[in-house]
């Protein structure tokens, strides 16, 4: 279920499994209140919250979330230093921002992450960040602000790299099934065989052999 929210209009998901009654939110940005809420709606209990990476419009919401409930964070550790920046974060953006909570739990490629009895696996894909990961299964990838519809994530910000960007998506999302969809950190979903054939910065990129 994405959320889109605040100024940055970034994608945050609750990733539930209804029957076990237990949820994760991906990337709480802005507006926790009205995220909470569709937990409360649906009694869902939050068990995580997992970051695909540390821009300040991906984590700006955790501190809200973690005041509510007492849950763990897992984030790549090559991206702590964005996340401990994030009063910086948002001062670049005119931003006042506190500190966020610690993260609890360090997220590695090829880990699996699991809410309920759904799990998913996790992929490494540097290049929009250090310590970027895409989340994938059940036909689906949380790909963060590494793949968007018709595009890909911007390099130009602290440990961006372009080459690294497009290198991270020819091995671990171009590899997935065309039918994958994608939700992406902004904007709205794709499917990797759409972004295959159409992304103008990813044409040609993937061959078979």
């Amino acid at each position: 279920m994405p959320l889109p929210n605040g100024q940055f209009a970034e994608n945050c998901y609750v990733v539930a499994d209804a029957e076990q009654g237990q949820a994760v939110l991906i990337d709480p940005g802005d507006e926790a209140d009205r995220i909470l809420a569709v937990l409360a709606d649906h009694d869902w209990r939050l068990s995580a919250i997992w970051l695909t990476h540390a821009h300040v419009d991906h984590i700006m919401g955790v501190a809200a979330v973690r005041a509510r409930h007492d849950v763990p964070t897992w984030l790549h550790p090559l991206d702590r230093p964005l996340y401990d920046a994030l009063p910086q974060q948002g001062a670049w953006m005119g931003l006042r921002l506190p500190p966020a909570p610690a993260p609890t739990r360090e997220l590695s490629a090829g880990d699996s992450v699991q809410v309920g009895g759904l799990a998913f696996d996790v992929r490494h894909v540097p290049g929009h960040s250090p310590g970027s990961v895409a989340f994938v299964g059940h036909g689906v990838a949380f790909v963060g602000d590494v793949l968007f519809s018709g595009s890909v994530g911007r390099t130009d910000l602290p440990g961006g790299d372009s080459a690294t960007l497009v290198a991270s998506i020819q091995r671990e999302l171009l590899t997935l099934p065309d039918s994958t969809i994608v939700y992406s950190g902004h904007g709205p979903e794709t499917t990797i065989g759409i972004e295959r054939e159409t992304n103008p910065f990813l044409t040609g990129v993937y061959r078979l052999g």
